[in-house]
Order: C-alpha cells, then sequence, then structure tokens
C-alpha cells in the first residue's frame, strides 16, 4: 500500500509538471487551476459552472476481489445554479457476475456559495431506477429517493473541509416476491489539504446505516463506518480541459474492523460552450 501511494505521488507530481507545459506563453504566469469537486466518496458542494461539463469514474475493489465501478456525467443545466447529473453502477459483489446495478438521476440546487465565497452548500435529489438484478445482489429491487445535504468550507487557502448528511427510502424486493419499504441514512466529514493548486492529500470519514430484505422478506440493519486516506492530482490544459486522477485506500473501524479496499479515481472537466457575457 505504501509503495502504491509513494508511485502515485510521483505520478501525480510528474502530471502536474507536464499540465503547466501545456500552458500557452502569455498565459503560463496565471495560477493553475485548483482541483475542486473531485472527492471520493465524499460529496463537494460546488455545482459546475456554465459551459462546463465532467466525466467522473470511480473504480473500488475489496481485498475479497468484488468490484464496484460507477461512471457519473454533471451538466449545469443551464447555469451553476442548477445541476443535473446521471450515476451508472457496474458491480460483481461476491458470489455474483458484473452487471450494471440501479441507475440514478440527480439535480443539485446551489442554494449557498460563490466565488471567492468560503461556505458553499448544494441541497440534492436523486431518483434511482430499479435496473439492477436483485438475485445477483447489484440492485434493491425497486425504486428509490435520495436526498443528501453537501457542505462545502474553507478554512483557509490551504485547507479545505466537506461535510456531507442524507437518508433514503427504497421500495425494495429480496428476489423471492417480498416487497417493502428500507431506509438508509448517512454521514461524513473530509478535510483536504491542498499542498500545491495541482496536487492534494485527502481524508475521507463516512458512516452509513441501512435496512435490507432479508430472505423471508424482514428488515435487517447493516452499519458501514470507513476512514480513506488518498491523494490526487490535476493536469491542466490551455484548452480548459482539467485531469484528475486520485488513489485511496478506504479502511473499515469499529464494525467494519477487517475492510481494505483500493480505490482509483479518474475525472475529466472540460467547457463545452462560451459564457456570451465573457465577450
Amino acid at each position: 500500500m505504501r509503495r502504491l501511494l509513494l508511485q502515485f505521488t510521483a505520478i501525480a507530481t510528474l502530471a502536474s509538471a507536464v499540465g503547466a507545459q501545456q500552458a500557452k506563453p502569455d498565459t503560463a504566469k496565471k495560477a493553475a487551476p485548483p482541483i475542486a469537486d473531485n472527492s471520493f466518496l465524499m460529496e463537494e458542494a460546488y455545482n459546475q459552472e456554465f459551459g462546463v461539463v465532467q466525466h467522473i469514474s470511480v473504480f473500488q475493489r475489496t481485498k475479497e476481489g468484488s468490484w464496484a465501478y460507477a461512471f457519473t456525467q454533471e451538466w449545469p443545466s443551464p447555469s451553476q445554479k442548477h445541476q443535473i447529473s446521471y450515476t451508472i453502477p457496474i458491480l460483481r459483489p461476491d458470489g455474483g457476475s458484473a452487471g450494471v446495478g440501479d441507475v440514478a438521476l440527480n439535480y443539485r440546487y446551489q442554494l449557498l456559495g460563490a466565488e471567492e465565497e468560503p461556505l458553499w452548500f448544494s441541497p440534492r435529489v436523486s431518483l434511482y431506477a430499479p435496473t439492477g438484478d436483485v438475485k445477483q445482489g447489484r440492485g434493491a429491487g425497486g425504486p428509490a429517493i435520495e436526498l443528501a445535504f453537501p457542505v462545502s468550507y474553507a478554512l483557509s487557502d490551504a485547507f479545505v473541509t466537506h461535510w456531507n448528511a442524507g437518508g433514503s427510502l427504497t421500495r425494495a424486493d429480496n428476489g423471492f416476491g417480498k416487497t417493502a419499504t428500507t431506509r438508509s441514512i448517512k454521514g461524513g466529514v473530509s478535510g483536504i489539504w491542498l499542498l500545491a493548486p495541482t496536487f492534494n492529500v485527502m481524508v475521507e470519514a463516512v458512516a452509513s446505516r441501512f435496512q435490507f430484505l432479508t430472505p423471508t422478506g424482514a428488515r435487517a440493519e447493516g452499519t458501514s463506518y470507513v476512514i480513506s486516506p488518498g491523494v490526487r492530482g490535476a493536469i491542466n490544459f490551455a484548452s480548459g480541459l482539467q485531469v484528475v486522477p486520485g488513489i485511496a485506500f478506504p479502511i473499515g473501524v469499529g464494525k467494519s474492523s477487517g475492510q481494505r479496499d483500493l480505490l482509483l479515481y479518474l475525472s475529466f472537466e472540460h467547457p463545452f460552450r462560451t459564457d456570451p457575457s465573457a465577450h
């Protein structure tokens, strides 16, 4: 694990240097765009700016060999006040085969926050379609709605913290004809140290309590407690494209003790139109 972390640190540092070389001569002296809206397990409260789209891939693998991949695409609609996105998960749970999980459609409203302000707040609502195979362990078997309340606060130019809280209701199916409404709650906090605009060290802590249906149709409860140290770097191009790779090691604590995962992150963020007011 330590060797992987050192290797990624070297790669991210090199990537930052390469990105700086991509700048045009007349813009080389400008500060590199900092990394933002690129947490791994947490949700940062920064909506997409006008004319900018983000493509996010997250891959997480357990030491037992199961894995989950999620692709998310975020769009301003049409401005930073309103953001729509969708998430498509591909899962391979323990004892199951790989396939699509429950797809989510998300909407976020930028209630607080603007450029140079330290406090941001963007409540989100998500709808989940039962596209995953419940018998293979890839879905809940029914639709779900989720509310989330991400808050981001910059303590200084070098340290940013993020806070999440939320919950969901799911019309679950156990795969044997039994259905019921299940509930979940989730919260988390993270601290990000901006060693440089294009290289950050981060620690995320996430806790959740959730219900699921047993084969008899009864509700059962589970919990998850994870602390995840990681790093992320950025490659900035003169075209406006920012590429952010990242790596983290989620570690289970408390009742989740023994969990040891590997998480890989990759984001592409770029403009797709220009703001008429800028001309």
